[in-house]
């Protein structure tokens, strides 16, 4: 009698526990797809450069190349204020430095956003160095120059300063006009824009001073 009632019980839970386990298998295979479609549907993008952050060859060069010749005219602009007779060119010496030094800061910031070499410093007119060899820039002074106008005083040294400003300007000028040709970076090309605007006018300013006396 016993056992057949235990009959009915035990196919009752037999049937109790197949559908458990097909319930618990259709939650396995859900969690399994969802956690495939996540990963399949997650992935990494990089993202694009900034128009501030694009730059190529032609940009690097430029700062590369500008960085030291507006660094020359720096020393030579420092030499107008105790070599020099005119404060005329003394005013137009200090006007220089104070546009460049921080055109300077710019172009050095962005090699250095880039991962490229910021050239070294010059020593200043005690060792006439110039760190790495830029004297094939145009418009720049090798030592002989730079040597020969640190012995000038006066208005001799005046007129050497202007002359050499204006060569040094034009190399400055041909340099930006590459720039504004070849370069990609915004910022590169606004401030080659800026330096032809400028060193234009100066140039202007100074065949005025040399035709004057």
């Amino acid at each position: 009698m016993n056992t057949n009632r235990s009959v009915p019980r035990r196919a009752a839970l037999a049937a109790t526990a197949a559908a458990l386990g097909l319930i618990l298998g259709a939650c396995g295979t859900d969690d399994s797809t969802n956690t495939a479609g996540t990963g399949a549907g997650t992935s990494t993008t990089t993202p694009a450069p900034s128009e501030a952050e694009q730059h190529n060859t032609a940009d690097v060069a430029f700062a590369q190349g500008m960085i030291p010749h507006h660094r020359q005219a720096i020393v030579m602009s420092d030499m107008a204020q105790s070599h020099g007779a005119s404060d005329a060119v003394k005013d137009l010496a200090e006007r220089i430095k104070k546009a460049q030094q921080p055109e300077i800061d710019a172009m050095a910031g962005w090699l250095r956003a880039w991962g490229e070499k910021v050239p070294a410093g010059m020593e200043g007119m005690d060792g006439m160095g110039h760190g790495d060899d830029d004297s094939t820039l145009p418009g720049m002074m090798d030592d002989e120059d730079l040597n020969r106008i640190g012995s000038a005083r006066g208005n001799a040294f005046d007129t050497m300063f202007l002359i050499h400003m204006i060569e040094h300007h034009e190399g400055a000028i041909d340099m930006a006009e590459t720039e504004q040709r070849q370069g990609l970076h915004g910022p590169a090309k606004t401030l080659a824009d800026d330096i032809i605007t400028s060193q234009t006018a100066e140039i202007t300013q100074m065949r005025e001073m040399l035709k004057n006396g």
